[in-house]
């Protein structure tokens, strides 16, 4: 019998990014925009601005991700 060797990967099918990319995309875009809401409640008095701007930061973040992980697969 002869020995198969387990196939290799094309230049195809390798990564296109680094995944460390996108946990800190996610991760900077919740801490900075969570820091802005909650220094817009502290300013304003109110108390549901830090989990709009978490939200709204976890949104940029995959956008972002999405931007840059499309964009290297081209």
């Amino acid at each position: 019998m002869a020995r198969q060797l387990p196939p290799t990967a094309g230049p195809d099918e390798s990564p296109k990014g680094d995944p460390w990319h996108a946990f800190g995309y996610i991760v900077s875009g919740v801490a900075v925009y969570g820091l802005v809401g909650w220094a817009l409640d502290r300013w304003l008095g109110t108390d549901f601005l830090v989990a709009i701007g978490i939200l709204v930061g976890a949104g940029f973040g995959i956008y972002m991700t999405y931007a840059r992980f499309n964009k290297a697969s081209q």
